[in-house]
C-alpha cells in the first residue's frame, strides 16, 4: 500500500496559520519556504517558524542566513525551520539545543546567568562560601542536566511521531513514539494533544478526552487543548462544555478564528441566532478571503433573515 503525505491547500495554510496571501507570497519568493499549491506538515511547521520570527522584527536576509549556516552545521539537519527550535534573541537567531542555546550563525554555544549567579560573582565568598556554592552549582548543573537530557529525548520521540503521521505510516507507530515522548516528559503537551486527536479520530472518546484534560493541566495557556476538548464535546452532543472550552481557546488566544467558526455553528445549533451572528462577524475579521469566510458571509445573511421573518 502507498501511503501519501497530508497535503495542505493554500487557503488552509493561511487560515491555520493566520498569515495573508501577500506575506505567503513574499516568503516563497524569498525562498524562506518552499512554493506551490499543496503543502506537507513540515512545511506547515517552516512556515510557523518564519512567521515567528518576522514577528520578532528578523530580517528575511537573517533568516537565509541562518538556515544555510545552520546546514552546514548540522549535517543531519535539511530542513532547519521545520526540524529545529529556532527564536530570536534581540538581532540574534538561537537555537534550543536542548541542552542549552546556540547562536544558529556561528555555532557557539551560549550561557545563561540568572540574578542569584550573578550577585555570587559580585561577592567575595569565604572558603567555605565557596566549597558550599560549589557543591550546589554542581547538583544544579547535574539536575538541569538530568532535565534538559529528558525534554531532548521527548523532543525527539515528539518529532518521530510527526514524522510517521506526516508520512502516512502505521498509527500505532506514530502513538508509539507519543507515548516515549511522554515517558521521557510527562508535561509533553504536544504529544499529549497528539495522542488525544488520534484517539478521537479512532472514536475513542473517553481516551481523547483524558488525553486534552493532561494536556490542559500540563499547560493550562494552551489554546489547542482547549478548542480539541470542545470538539469532543461538541461531538458528543454536550454544547455546554464545548461552547466552554472553545471560549478558553479564544480568551487565551483572541485570534482563533476556527475557535469563533465552531461557537457560531454550536449557538446555530442551540437556536441562539443572534449570538451566533456575532460569532461569524467575529469570525469574519480575521478571516474575510477564504472559502469558509464565503461560507461565514452566507451563513449570516441567512440568520439575519430568519431573525428578521420573526
Amino acid at each position: 500500500m502507498v501511503h501519501r503525505h497530508p497535503q495542505y491547500a493554500r487557503d488552509e495554510v493561511l487560515r491555520i496559520l493566520e498569515i495573508s496571501s501577500r506575506q505567503l507570497r513574499s516568503w516563497e519568493a524569498q525562498g524562506l519556504v518552499s512554493s506551490g499549491d499543496e503543502f506537507t506538515f513540515s512545511d506547515l511547521l517552516a512556515l510557523k517558524a518564519v512567521k515567528k520570527l518576522r514577528e520578532q522584527n528578523v530580517s528575511a536576509r537573517r533568516i537565509q542566513l541562518s538556515v544555510a549556516s545552520l546546514k552546514e552545521l548540522l549535517a543531519d539537519v535539511d530542513q532547519p525551520l521545520a526540524q529545529l527550535r529556532i527564536t530570536a534573541e534581540g538581532r540574534r537567531v538561537t537555537v534550543n539545543t536542548g541542552s542549552g542555546r546556540m547562536d544558529a550563525m556561528s555555532g557557539q554555544l551560549l550561557l545563561d546567568f540568572d540574578s542569584r549567579e550573578i550577585e555570587k560573582l559580585r561577592s567575595f565568598p569565604t572558603a567555605a562560601d565557596a566549597a558550599k556554592a560549589k557543591e550546589e552549582a554542581a547538583q544544579k548543573a547535574n539536575q538541569a542536566g538530568q532535565e534538559a537530557a529528558r525534554e531532548q529525548l521527548s523532543e525527539h520521540w515528539f518529532q518521530k511521531g510527526l514524522n510517521l503521521e506526516e508520512t502516512g505510516a502505521p498509527v500505532e507507530a506514530a502513538i508509539l513514539a507519543y507515548r516515549k515522548a511522554i515517558e521521557a516528559n510527562p508535561n509533553a503537551t504536544g504529544a499529549l494533544v497528539n495522542l488525544g486527536t488520534i484517539a478521537f479520530r479512532m472514536r475513542k472518546m473517553k481516551e481523547a478526552a483524558t488525553f486534552y484534560a493532561r494536556a490542559i493541566e500540563a499547560d493550562p495557556t494552551y489554546p489547542l487543548a482547549h478548542f480539541n476538548l470542545g470538539n469532543l464535546f461538541d461531538e458528543q452532543g454536550d454544547f455546554e462544555n464545548a461552547a466552554g472550552h472553545y471560549r478558553d481557546a479564544i480568551r487565551l488566544n483572541p485570534r482563533y478564528a476556527d475557535a469563533y467558526f465552531n461557537l457560531a455553528l454550536l449557538c446555530e445549533r442551540n437556536n441562539d441566532l443572534l449570538q451566533a451572528v456575532g460569532y461569524w462577524h467575529c469570525y469574519l475579521k480575521l478571516d474575510s478571503t477564504s472559502s469558509w469566510a464565503g461560507t461565514a458571509r452566507k451563513q449570516i445573511d441567512r440568520l439575519k433573515k430568519t431573525l428578521r421573518s420573526k
